[in-house]
């Protein structure tokens, strides 16, 4: 397997594993995790040796979302007085290309089935709402985080959870902001099942993956592309429109204030304008 930044892979029987390995803290997503998902998502798609994907992650927690940090840059040029067309449109194709990221997980004719323990945040969550199964450790957190920094979130969970956990659990997680536990991620099926520990949670999502592996694999890859279809319109259109929706309205003295209060410690306060 090549090396990577943000990544660990390994494959035994069919299955190969893919760990988020930082280098941010808490697995945070920056500009590895960014250039490097789309690249072993596509590889492991084009694999006839694998047949099933465990996500995984090192450490204490799944991911602390989006690596503000490292990818301040990226709001930068938007941000500043009198923005127009060029830096709207540069930072709608930075969208874009972020979105095709974790939907290089989605679109992976393998089944993804996700293992998540400690905090699930914001980038996290648009992640596992790409894989097709959900396991959880009763240590799991969840938060659609976005809202509580100035960001609609634009990535994919506004858009493939609606299936998944439904309307109204949605809207409240996304409106709020609010965190929730293992226990009511299960509740609202944002994950299949809750187990002890992280061990305990990355050796059933192995197990479901090896069950899966075991059956022929060109069918499965017909019973994914034919769950897919119903919602890949859907979910195609909702990703173009909230890119553009983004690169017209994001910049907001609220972001501004999002950002510099992570940078300096401090709560946020929010003015609407």
């Amino acid at each position: 397997m090549t090396d990577y930044k943000a990544f660990t892979l390994e494959k035994r029987d069919h299955v190969t594993q893919v760990t988020l390995a930082g280098p941010g803290k808490g697995n945070a997503m920056g500009p590895d995790f960014f250039a490097e998902l789309p690249r072993i998502f596509q590889a492991l798609d084009a694999d006839p040796e694998t047949r099933a994907v465990v996500l995984a992650a090192s450490g204490k927690h799944f991911s602390f979302g989006l690596d503000l940090p490292a990818m301040a840059p990226l709001f930068g040029p938007l941000m500043e007085p009198g923005a127009l067309a060029e830096p709207r449109t540069n930072f709608h194709r930075e969208i874009r290309r972020l979105q095709g990221a974790l939907s290089a997980v989605a679109d992976c004719r393998k089944p993804v089935v996700a293992a998540v323990q400690g905090w699930c945040i914001g980038g996290g969550v648009d992640l596992i709402a790409a894989a097709d199964i959900r396991y959880a450790s009763e240590d799991a957190k969840f938060s659609i985080r976005e809202a509580k920094v100035a960001i609609v979130a634009d990535i994919g969970s506004l858009h493939r959870l609606p299936p998944i956990i439904g309307e109204g659990h949605l809207r409240e997680l996304a409106l709020t902001a609010k965190d929730i536990d293992a226990q009511r991620a299960e509740k609202i099926g944002l994950v299949n099942d809750v187990f002890a520990d992280p061990e305990a949670a990355l050796a059933a999502a192995h197990a479901t993956a090896r069950e899966i592996a075991a059956n022929p694999p060109l069918v499965v890859q017909g019973v994914k592309d034919v769950l897919n279809r119903e919602r890949a319109a859907t979910v195609d259109d909702g990703l173009r429109y909230v890119a553009a929706w983004n690169a017209a309205f994001l910049p907001s003295h609220d972001l501004t204030e999002a950002i510099g209060a992570v940078f300096e410690k401090r709560d946020p306060e929010f003015k609407g304008r």
